[in-house]
């Protein structure tokens, strides 16, 4: 037991000095886009990714790739539609997103599945001319957090018939 809680108080002073270099490391656009990271924009969406993600040095990362959020609570970033883009051959490796396509997708009209050789699964998320803005990683994501990402991210409704 001693040898268990050396290693959980090693663990922790590892966190935090994570944490303590995240405030002030960035990493390159490549680099977050290598790690997943490009839709993730604002600080407040890592933390947020904190809350279902336990892996510390995964959100040390996130925050490396995030900007601050900006005082205007109503800033929130928002799309007016997404593509999930995935490999069918390699869906079945992926049970939460084929859950999510298969029963949850048809509450988001705005957003819409293509399939595309070898490509990991991802959203592709769009503004109001349909143009991609950011792309972010789902390979672990549940459907859970499919939903609330979507929800909270993808407005209702668009104007554009182009989804």
């Amino acid at each position: 037991m001693g040898l268990s809680n050396i290693y959980e108080a090693v663990l922790f002073i590892v966190i935090i000095s994570a944490v303590a270099v995240t405030s002030k490391e960035q990493l390159s656009t490549r680099e977050c886009e290598d790690l997943g990271f490009t839709g993730l924009a604002l600080c407040s969406d890592c933390n947020t990714f904190a809350d279902y993600v336990k892996d510390q040095e995964l959100v040390a990362d996130c925050l490396k790739c995030c900007t601050e959020d900006s005082d205007d609570s109503m800033s929130k970033i928002t799309y007016s539609g997404a593509i999930l883009e995935a490999c069918m051959r390699k869906l079945v490796f992926y049970p939460e997103i084929v859950g999510f396509i298969e029963e949850e997708k048809d509450k988001f009209p705005t957003v819409r599945v293509q399939y595309v050789f070898n490509s990991p699964p991802k959203l592709i998320m769009l503004d109001e001319e349909g143009q991609h803005k950011e792309t972010i990683r789902i390979d672990n994501w549940k459907r859970e957090h499919m939903l609330q990402f979507l929800q909270e991210k993808v407005k209702p409704t668009s104007a554009s018939a182009k989804i």
